[in-house]
């Protein structure tokens, strides 16, 4: 057995990058990605357009943020079903405080307060409490964005005070050609990879998904790790949310429906991996595939099913990769 597993390791440590890379979920991702975006760009006139590249540059921006939150989470075993309606939360918090005539930033602040809160439920539920992820979060979707219907009566809010340029201008503004949610994804990018390869807090949050309980042998604070991490994931959504709202203009309480689903390339869905490049490319996928079902004249009631089919395909890849190696 010793023998056999050595072999493996030297096996794979004289691969070459190209082979190494190949081996990677990012990798297959990104491909499937750019294949998409060759084939829209002969299949129709609309997708390589300015408008359009810069529309759906916009979108999956608003999805790879997330993405980027649900990533920790699903590094370290766990889900979080609950970020659309953080999301919506926080939208709808900072849209009903701006309409009462408060500042952007004061309003902004409290709609990260209102996310941070959920993630800080979630994840003491989950960290102290020992209930399933799955069972927490799946109520905490309910449940936030019940809250979020009671703030505004249920109806579009679409007026922000005195600050209502500045939220427009954040949201749905553009700079250089390229529209502000970019640049923060860009940022967030940056930083998230910087944490999750080089910190202390990374490092600990792959080694919970990979074994909790050597983790907690080894001293690692799982709990108070659990926490964090899904305080994260809610603070992700619910800067989505307030980005959301300055792009449309508007918010109703069925804002980040089907957010859930961004969970492609970021970080192998049974703990231990992952990475904040993996997440933007796996939103990047999602954003193609629904841009190219609309240019394509998809009715609407199947856009949900070729989606959903290519997460299951993505994930049942993944999951073939892992059992071979």
């Amino acid at each position: 057995m010793t023998d056999t597993l050595q072999s493996a390791i030297d096996q794979s440590q004289h691969r070459s990058p190209l082979a190494r890379l190949a081996g990677t979920q990012v990798f297959w991702v990104l491909a499937a990605a750019i294949l998409a975006c060759l084939a829209l760009t002969v299949l129709t006139d609309s997708f390589a357009s300015e408008r359009n590249l810069f529309n759906v540059a916009r979108n999956f921006a608003f999805v790879a943020i997330i993405a980027i939150g649900m990533t920790a989470v699903i590094a370290s075993g766990g889900i979080d079903l609950s970020v659309g309606s953080s999301l919506v939360l926080a939208a709808m918090v900072v849209s009903v405080l701006m309409e009462g005539g408060h500042s952007f930033w004061l309003s902004a602040a409290a709609a990260m307060g209102a996310a941070l809160v959920v993630g800080l439920i979630n994840g003491m539920l989950i960290a102290y409490v020992g209930m399933p992820a799955f069972v927490v979060t799946l109520g905490m979707l309910s449940a936030a964005r019940s809250l979020a219907m009671v703030l505004s009566n249920n109806k579009m809010i679409y007026q922000f005070g005195p600050d209502h340029d500045l939220l427009l201008w954040l949201g749905g503004g553009s700079t250089f050609g390229l529209p502000h949610p970019l640049y923060i994804l860009i940022a967030l990018c940056g930083v998230m990879s910087v944490v999750f390869r080089w910190t202390r807090w990374g490092q600990h949050v792959f080694a919970i998904g990979g074994n909790e309980h050597a983790a907690t042998l080894t001293g690692i604070p799982v709990r108070r790790l659990k926490v964090s991490i899904y305080i994260f994931s809610a603070l992700t959504a619910g800067l989505a949310g307030i980005l959301m709202a300055g792009w449309l203009g508007s918010v109703t309480t069925n804002l980040g429906q089907s957010m859930e689903l961004a969970v492609i390339g970021g970080a192998n869905l049974a703990g231990g991996e992952g990475t904040a490049l993996g997440a933007v490319v796996g939103a990047l996928l999602i954003e193609v595939i629904r841009n190219s079902l609309i240019l394509l004249g998809i009715s609407t009631f199947w856009q949900g099913m070729f989606i959903g089919t290519s997460i299951i395909i993505a994930v049942a890849f993944d999951r073939i990769r892992h059992m071979k190696a």
